[in-house]
């Protein structure tokens, strides 16, 4: 009898636990896809999801204000995508200041901390251009109020830590975000940021291509570029032809010898952009006795002739529009080449954007972030090519500067990053990144020296190699 009891007891038992454990199933949330939660967000809307092997891919558009300091006042769609790959990791936020790439790939941080990618394209770059476009509402601060906006309505979705970062004039862009808006990241890596505090002094400039490099490569390179100066006359015959093969004009910049001369004045500069010293072997070495077509071949492919047509400036009429107003250009000299030679110089940003345009020069716009970033860095690392033009001008760190770090990259050029570092450097980088991201092994926190990426190296989503554009532009 006894048995029998015990026997119903733990039936009944048995029978209450999976009645209990089928209960809280039940009442388990079903979990939401990550593409639901994206589009559940107010003004997100999805333009496709690409299939990534270890991923989710979105190209998205997201409903912004013109101006943020008056939302009432009209919309525009700007687009971002998202490299998702898990709400428990960190989020990288990328943009490279100008068009968002709408295939997949993985900046440098996001391998180091194996998270996540939202990536933004600049205002006023199409399509995230509002219609009309008022250009007063291009700036730096609405540009950072757009990255604001987009990690707040992000952030609930992908709550652990955000780092920014951006190459170039994505590296200012990664700067000037946490100038106006310090507490959104945790951390910046910002890649050959150009700094151009004085826009009317450019003289470190000038003393880089005094230095860079070799002396042979460097006589090489002004012989080349002298020498398409001095056969103006028969290489403009060539441009004009080619201009009107490919149905080029030259509306913007005024005029076919201005766009040439610009894109000769370009020839050194692209060369150390984008090339390093080993590709001075590529650049003819007899300049003068050269035939027209070495000229022109090699000054083509190094600044290309389609760069200043009307054409070849349309796309990047923001950048030059930024350039003018607040940004800066550099200006340099070019004492190899006899002053009859140079007709213009470098131009301003002005002669590149339309005429119907307005446009007016801030002068203290760079100096405040400059000020801002000297005494007020907070876990900051910013990386720059030893062999880099743009590199001349540097953010630099005051004594305001707390965890944060100006690192150099020997030999390398506009493409530089932290693989490229020195040792102790590259892995004390990569250790700061870890951390800030919070995903530092306790390896690394031990020792910084034992710092490595956290995701393997992928060939198609972790290209290293700086895209090469034509023109002088960061």
């Amino acid at each position: 009898m006894r048995k029998a009891l015990r026997w119903l007891l733990a039936l009944v038992v048995l029978i209450g636990t999976v009645s209990t454990a089928g209960a809280a199933t039940a009442a388990e949330p079903k979990a939401v896809d990550i593409k639901d939660r994206l589009l559940s967000i107010p003004g997100m809307s999805l333009i496709e999801e690409k299939p990534y092997t270890g991923y989710r891919f979105f190209v998205l558009n997201y409903t912004q204000p013109v101006d943020h300091r008056h939302p009432s006042k009209g919309t525009f769609q700007q687009r971002i995508t998202v490299l998702h790959k898990d709400t428990d990791r960190p989020t990288v936020f990328y943009t490279g200041g100008y068009n968002v790439s709408t295939t997949p790939s993985r900046r440098e941080p996001t391998q180091i901390v194996d998270g996540n990618q939202v990536s933004m394209e600049y205002r006023y770059f199409t399509p995230s251009r509002p219609a009309p476009a008022d250009w007063s509402k291009l700036d730096i601060w609405q540009a950072a109020s757009d990255q604001h906006r987009i990690f707040q309505a992000l952030k609930p979705v992908y709550s652990e830590n955000w780092i920014s970062t951006g190459g170039s004039k994505g590296g200012m862009t990664a700067t000037y975000y946490e100038r106006f808006y310090p507490r959104d990241m945790d951390g910046v890596v910002a890649y050959v940021a150009p700094n151009d505090v004085v826009n009317k002094e450019d003289s470190a400039y000038d003393r880089f291509f005094a230095r860079v490099g070799t002396e042979e490569c460097r006589d090489k390179l002004n012989g080349v570029q002298r020498e398409a100066l001095v056969r103006r006359a028969p290489l403009e015959k060539k441009y004009a032809a080619y201009a009107a093969d490919n149905g080029y004009t030259f509306d913007t910049i005024g005029s076919l010898d201005r766009a040439y001369e610009a894109v000769v004045l370009d020839y050194v500069w692209g060369f150390w952009q984008y090339s390093t010293l080993a590709d001075c072997a590529d650049i003819p070495a007899d300049a003068e006795n050269a035939t027209d077509e070495a000229i022109w071949d090699s000054v083509d492919t190094i600044s290309g002739f389609s760069a200043y047509t009307d054409q070849g400036l349309e796309t990047y009429t923001p950048y030059y529009y930024q350039a003018g107003t607040q940004l800066g250009a550099p200006t340099i000299h070019f004492p190899h080449i006899e002053k009859k030679y140079v007709r213009y110089g470098y131009q301003p940003p002005r002669n590149f954007v339309p005429r119907s345009i307005p446009m007016k020069f801030e002068p203290s716009a760079m100096r405040d972030v400059d000020t801002w970033v000297r005494h007020n860095a907070h876990q900051m690392l910013f990386v720059y090519g030893q062999n880099d033009p743009w590199g001349a001008e540097p953010f630099r760190l005051g004594h305001g500067a707390r965890d944060s770090y100006v690192f150099t990259a020997p030999g390398m050029n506009h493409g530089a990053n932290v693989a490229g570092l020195v040792a102790d450097q590259k892995a004390e980088a990569t250790a700061r990144i870890l951390d800030w991201a919070g995903v530092a092994p306790a390896e690394v926190q031990d020792d910084p020296t034992a710092a490595r990426p956290l995701a393997a190296f992928d060939a198609k989503l972790d290209k290293r190699d700086v895209e090469r554009e034509t023109a002088l532009r960061p």
